[in-house]
């Protein structure tokens, strides 16, 4: 490097973001993500030995991937290379293995290239790793927001490790909001501010784990707020307030949030906790999810597991589809709280679904069977004598509108599919029918 690319580097690094500023050069420096990098751990062990295998590092925004990255490449003796998959095409990881062959043929020398967003390259840019990756020409580190399982190559998943990283804690957060107040060296001390505790505490709440959101708001707030009387810049509560906004709810309608979010919400109408049932509800409805998939899913929760048990909870939730559908937002969300919440609150029957599984894996395993013919359709001439219809009794023509007569087929006779719960209205049906049965017998 000469003089004027040292410049231009040093120039770079001091303009560059604060959140890319503090990034640790050393695993010591790491904050948080003890569960894969605490010293008895198997990722700490191999960076410090230098053993670094094919990994995919897999969490939410602002959690170390790239940062985990970083470290790797200070402490390894293999070269280093990165691609971000967003931009980069089919030559530019050619050019990356060319120099990887070059340099292991003839120095001996392994290369580790970092996908960051691997998960947006295709099929087929994954596939063309997939070769140079078996026969250890690549050593991949790849990063992503996205489950790997749905959306990397599983050729490339079954030879890497997968490290999910969690949230950082609030206390992880506040130690890197201190780092970016009053470090000199790569935070913004040398602007002398000071931060309330209030204020810190406000950004390590508002930020969800997220610690790039978290020291976005910090430079925010120290590169456009006057200093006071004693020359200080001073990071109140309301400057914090004004520099974060409006908080940014992670959720993307097409990833992994999508479906963790939605899956949560009819959990919680399940586990009949309508506080959390409409607080995931609100977090759909802040981020912009469909109002129509919300409802299709209450309509699906309300038959599969409320089902008998209250038979109204699908006849609200039905309703509730169509007035969404009438009405449109913001009023929507108010239906929709009353739907979910319903739900939430009712009682709870899966009989319905274990009936229906019944009856498809029966059907499914041949036990089909011909059907009675006194239950065959008999209103075709010629139907009389082929015994379609013959000796069928007519439900209403007898005591509490109930026959006994067979309705399944003879390999399935005495057969019972559905069994209603003790839960709710279901109970009843329980009841009545045991009734019917024990009184037709009986008569």
């Amino acid at each position: 490097m000469d003089l004027f690319e040292y410049m231009r580097s040093n120039t770079m690094e001091k303009e560059s973001p604060l959140a890319s500023r503090l990034r640790p050069a050393t695993l010591d420096e790491v904050v948080g993500q003890k569960h894969i990098i605490g010293k008895d751990k198997l990722l700490y062990r191999a960076i410090k030995a230098d053993k670094i295998s094919s990994i995919i590092f897999y969490g939410p925004p602002g959690t170390g991937k790239t940062t985990l990255a970083k470290v790797i490449a200070n402490t390894t003796s293999a070269d280093f290379k990165q691609l971000n998959a967003t931009v980069a095409g089919k030559k530019d990881m050619e050019a990356v293995v060319e120099e990887a062959k070059a340099s292991l043929g003839m120095y001996g020398k392994k290369t580790i290239l970092f996908i960051d967003e691997i998960h947006r390259f295709n099929k087929g840019q994954q596939d063309y790793l997939l070769p140079f990756v078996e026969e250890g020409t690549l050593i991949l580190i790849g990063a992503t927001t996205e489950n790997p399982y749905f959306e990397v190559n599983g050729a490339l998943i079954s030879r890497s490790i997968i490290f999910e990283l969690k949230p950082l804690l609030k206390e992880d957060i506040m130690l890197l909001i201190d780092r970016a107040v009053y470090d000199k060296d790569k935070g913004m001390g040398s602007y002398d501010s000071e931060i309330t505790t209030e204020a810190k505490e406000f950004l390590a709440d508002i930020s969800n784990g997220d610690a790039r959101m978290a020291l976005n708001a910090v430079e925010l707030g120290i590169l456009t707020t006057d200093r006071t009387e004693d020359g200080k810049i001073h990071i109140t509560m309301e400057v914090a307030q004004q520099c974060i906004q409006k908080r940014a709810v992670r959720y993307d309608k097409d990833g992994d949030n999508h479906y963790d979010t939605i899956s949560a919400f009819i959990k919680s109408m399940r586990g009949s906790d309508p506080d959390a049932a409409v607080y995931y509800l609100a977090r759909m409805l802040y981020a912009g999810e469909s109002v129509t998939f919300i409802a299709r899913r209450i309509m699906i929760c309300a038959s599969e597991d409320v089902g008998n048990a209250d038979p109204m909870a699908l006849v609200v939730a039905v309703s509730a589809a169509e007035a969404v559908h009438q009405i449109g937002m913001p009023e929507a969300q108010i239906i929709l709280s009353q739907a979910a919440a319903y739900v939430a609150c009712a009682p709870k029957s899966n009989s319905a679904v274990a009936a229906i599984g019944k009856a498809m894996d029966a059907v499914k395993n041949g036990k089909t069977g011909a059907i009675p013919l006194h239950l065959m359709d008999a209103h075709y001439k010629g139907a009389a004598k082929l015994g379609h219809g013959v000796d069928y009794k007519y439900a209403h023509d007898y005591k509490n509108h109930y026959a006994v007569q067979q309705y399944l087929p003879d390999e399935l006779k005495g057969t019972v599919f559905y069994e209603p719960s003790d839960m709710g209205y279901e109970k009843k049906i329980k009841e009545h029918l045991k009734r019917l049965k024990e009184e037709s017998y009986e008569a």
